[in-house]
């Protein structure tokens, strides 16, 4: 079985956030494949995708203050601010952290563990709906 989605995530505020349950709403198919995996691409420069806690929304704060510590914006030096100070930060953000993953499917779920979710690491002040390229590969029931 293969299916391929394009799931457009609503629009959020720079920082890090919990898309889990917004990306899965959009694949009724990931319930009918028994084994498989689910490959996410974002499709844009200034936004990731990575996995980490789910229960407390602290961690995704503090996310937000080491990147901004790790990749300041309005640092001396950057030539690439066409559209804000936000912009360059934004694309080194998103290339470190990166814009694909790829999850196990087991028994028609994601296989995440326990405390384990889906992020979307918004690193423009305004970045706008983001899409994302769902591709589901696996056997069925």
């Amino acid at each position: 079985m293969w299916q391929q989605t394009l799931i457009t995530l609503r629009a959020r505020p720079r920082g890090f956030h919990l898309v889990t349950d917004e990306l899965l709403a959009g694949l009724p198919e990931l319930k009918a494949c028994r084994v498989g995996l689910l490959h996410l691409w974002l499709q844009h420069t200034s936004a990731s995708l990575t996995i980490n806690e789910n229960a407390d929304p602290a961690v995704r704060r503090d996310f937000e203050r080491f990147f901004n510590r790790l990749i300041p914006q309005g640092a001396d030096g950057y030539e690439h601010n066409d559209e804000g100070l936000d912009d360059l930060p934004a694309h080194f953000k998103a290339s470190v952290l990166g814009c694909q993953l790829s999850l196990p499917i087991s028994a028609g779920r994601l296989a995440l563990g326990t405390w384990q979710g889906v992020y979307l690491g918004e690193h423009r002040d305004h970045g706008g709906a983001r899409k994302v390229l769902a591709t589901v590969h696996g056997e069925g029931a």
